[in-house]
């Protein structure tokens, strides 16, 4: 059987899983959402398929962990509707952001919210679903500040080890539904908080973890929190680096690129970037995919969609939201080629991680 549209990679831990038992919905322990802006929204038909079809005919419930789009994506997902919250989702980021020519940061973060609003109202989480979002918050040096130099300086930072980010930056993870394994992971030079995800602080949490540095403004106010700037998610949790071989089952990453990129800004240095098929130990117990070079080929631009776009089309939305539409469309094609490869995984086809 042809599998053109899909890359699979996994680690090795997985590899031996599915050889000896192939796959089932009972073996996924966690399912990561990266941030990545548009990129999310070719993930959309293979999350209709995996949340509205195969999980649910196993009663199968594992943790969901995401970052900006991520984090909306999983939130959609761990609604009682999820196909449903999954459509508000596209149709709101797809048609919802027609921006003018120089738009200020308030104007974008005003949509954000919208974005928000589109996956939790009403805010009807499952409550045996583990739902876990991520949140930054500016400390230390950054704290209150929303300079390009600033910013710089975490840039900086970052550079000379991502540890050191940990001094402009903290990580808050939002959680609902049941305690799991995934949450003894946080274990790294970041401080981490944990708060409970409610009908109270959802929109405001959601919209923080999509809320990018410079291009909107920070989200001040999070009831229950102390006032302060919560930004993106991904910029400690880009593609959500966690050691996930501690886990007891598969971690299965419907991704957009083939490998994990630790932090948002650690997209600039290569030497940071895991898996691509240098198979770290963190990512032993990983099944990865991604779309093929044959359906990128397929996609408008031959790219998946990507915040450069609305550079690239301006305020001609319409061919921006045509192109979008249709590159989610060419999506639909992962989502029916895993879903044949799961019924009999075929590892001739599956890379190393």
């Amino acid at each position: 059987m042809s599998f053109q549209h899909i890359r699979l990679r996994a680690g090795q831990r997985a590899l031996n899983h599915l050889r000896e038992h192939g796959l089932s919905p009972s073996d996924i322990a966690c399912i990561p959402a990266a941030a990545g802006g548009p990129k999310g929204l070719a993930l959309i038909p293979f999350d209709r398929w995996l949340f509205g079809e195969w999980l649910p005919k196993a009663g199968a419930t594992p943790a969901l962990v995401g970052a900006s789009i991520g984090a909306w994506r999983m939130a959609a997902a761990a609604q009682r509707d999820p196909l449903a919250a999954l459509d508000r989702l596209a149709q709101v980021y797809i048609e919802g952001q027609r921006y003018r020519e120089n738009v200020s940061a308030g104007e974008v973060a005003a949509v954000i919210v919208q974005l928000a609003e589109a996956v939790s109202q009403p805010w009807e989480a499952r409550p045996e679903v583990p739902l876990r979002v991520l949140v930054s918050r500016a400390v230390g040096p950054l704290a209150g500040k929303t300079t390009r130099g600033a910013f710089g300086r975490v840039v900086l930072a970052n550079t000379l080890a991502r540890e050191r980010m940990a001094r402009h930056l903290n990580r808050h993870v939002f959680t609902s539904g049941p305690q799991h394994p995934l949450d003894d992971l946080w274990q790294d030079a970041f401080a981490t908080r944990e708060h409970r995800l409610t009908d109270e602080n959802c929109v405001p949490a959601l919209t923080a973890s999509g809320s990018i540095p410079l291009i909107c403004d920070a989200v001040a106010k999070i009831p229950g929190l102390p006032d302060a700037q919560y930004w993106d998610g991904g910029l400690i949790d880009y593609h959500i680096h966690l050691p996930y071989e501690r886990l007891s089952g598969i971690t299965l990453y419907p991704h957009f690129v083939e490998g994990i990129v630790p932090g948002w800004l650690d997209k600039f240095l290569p030497w940071r970037r895991q898996g691509f098929g240098r198979g770290p130990a963190w990512l032993s117990s990983m099944l990865l995919m991604a779309p093929s070079p044959a359906l990128l080929a397929r996609l408008p631009n031959n790219k998946l969609p990507d915040r450069k776009d609305f550079y690239h089309y301006g305020i001609d939305h319409a061919a921006r939201e045509a192109a979008w539409h249709r590159a989610m469309g060419e999506c639909q094609r992962m989502a029916d080629e895993f879903a044949r490869w799961a019924e009999n995984p075929d590892l001739s086809v599956v890379l190393p991680l």
